[in-house]
């Protein structure tokens, strides 16, 4: 009575929780079975004595691997291979265990034509070896994200013999959209297939930009070019190798294409616009990564990025201005540097109408001439006389310096307070506004 209870009370359940009480109550037979069945402890014999037979190979064979693969301080490429194969020498144990429980599998399919449990232990080294790789080894972000949901959970229903089962209920399961459909199980594939090809792509694209980078002999705005021609390439690559992959027909695609280039003509000329104008600039070198330049618009910055769609200016303080290419094409750009290059600038000042004004230009021109930011070449400064100021006589000294006078360097303070220093030492008076009030009329006297 009490197994027919059971029985209804199990049909009257969700259909999930009828498949997963099915799946127990066979885990259930298999556990009975594997128990009271001498071939199966034969098994659990075997399966222990390849676990020991690991762990006493490993222990030998790792430090001789270590010593192998360490490349000292050597940077060469071969290093770099050496240094990226050690880093797996955790995986040795739990590989070499799958190893010889594979041979003892064959061994006992040959004996009893069974081997259930030892091919159970056998998935279960592997389920542990993808844990380690993706909990110990695997570094990068995306990656490990990508080996947490996806590859763990595909080694542990590997490990239970329950993949194939989940796969072809995924692939059952279909999602229709609009005139198109597709099942989970295609999906999954896209997304995991195109996660790590386009992850490739990326590391691809780092290693690449970091060659050309360091390529002196080319123009900055050269490498720009360059690089972003890589990246483009890189990827267009890797989208038409996941189509290729996923069967996608790029003939299909068509449609999409000409939408886009009606888009273009439309509503992302600006975006095509800038595109074309970050082309022209890096292929021309007229502002490049480094570079301090000021806009028509008023906007004044290092260049410290130079993207697909816009530059970004650095400011004095520190914020970034985010400015469209176009504007370095159609607008009049002041470009102040060329990665380091000289700059004049100017400090005004006045002295006293009773100054000597012949031995100013002398006294300055020695005073900052002194200051070690100051260059002689192409010229060193040059003290001149300016206007006859309603207060003083007004002189401006010109001087160049390696770089900008920004807020991080502030040449043009340190010039002045050496105009100061000169001036009070040669007792010149530096004037301040004065106002003559004249009074006419006769004054009077109030009386009370």
């Amino acid at each position: 009575m009490e197994s027919n209870l059971w029985e209804f009370d199990l049909e009257s359940q969700p259909e999930i929780v009828q498949t997963i009480a099915g799946y127990a109550l066979q885990g259930w037979d298999l556990a009975l079975t594997w128990l009271l069945s001498p071939a199966a402890w034969s098994q659990f014999a075997l399966l222990i004595v390849a676990y020991l037979a690991a762990v006493v190979i490993t222990r030998r064979l790792r430090p001789m691997l270590a010593r192998l693969l360490d490349p000292g301080d050597s940077d060469t490429v071969v290093a770099k291979s050496r240094r990226f194969v050690a880093q797996f020498l955790p995986l040795l144990l739990p590989l070499m265990a799958y190893v010889l429980t594979g041979i003892g599998e064959g061994v006992v399919r040959s004996i009893f034509d069974s081997g259930a449990v030892i091919a159970f232990g056998k998935r279960v080294f592997l389920f542990l070896a993808v844990r380690a790789l993706v909990r110990d080894i695997i570094s990068d972000p995306f990656l490990k994200l990508l080996g947490r949901y996806v590859l763990v959970p595909i080694a542990a229903l590997y490990a239970l013999n329950l993949l194939g089962p989940v796969a072809t209920r995924l692939e059952e399961t279909v999602v229709p959209l609009g005139n198109l459909s597709f099942n989970l199980l295609w999906l999954l594939q896209f997304v995991a297939v195109g996660g790590v090809i386009f992850w490739l792509g990326q590391w691809s694209n780092s290693q690449s930009t970091t060659f050309i980078q360091k390529q002196e002999e080319m123009r900055p705005s050269l490498r720009q070019l360059v690089a972003k021609s890589v990246e483009f390439l890189i990827f267009g690559v890797a989208f038409l190798v996941l189509m290729n992959i996923m069967g996608i027909n790029l003939s299909a695609l068509a449609v999409l294409g000409g939408a886009i280039g009606v888009g273009l003509g439309f509503g992302l000329q600006k975006i095509a616009s800038n595109f074309i104008s970050g082309v022209i600039l890096l292929v021309e070198g007229q502002a490049t990564v480094g570079d301090y330049v000021e806009l028509d618009g008023g906007e004044a910055g290092t260049i410290v990025k130079m993207t697909a769609r816009a530059a970004i200016l650095e400011t004095y303080d520190g914020r970034w201005i985010v400015v469209p290419n176009e504007d370095f094409i159609t607008t009049r750009v002041v470009n102040y540097s060329d990665s380091g290059s000289a700059n004049r600038y100017e400090a005004p000042f006045s002295v006293s109408y009773n100054t000597d004004i012949n031995a100013v230009p002398d006294i300055i021109n020695a005073a900052v001439s002194k200051l070690d930011f100051v260059l002689a070449v192409p010229e060193g400064p040059d003290c001149e006389l300016v206007g006859f100021g309603d207060s003083g006589i007004d002189f401006a000294v010109e001087y160049w310096v390696n770089g900008i006078d920004d807020g991080k360097n502030k040449y043009k303070s340190h010039v002045l307070f050496a105009i100061w220093n000169a001036l009070k030492e040669h007792d010149i008076e530096i004037p301040y506004p004065h106002r003559v009030v004249e009074m006419k009329g006769e004054l009077r006297t109030v009386s009370e």
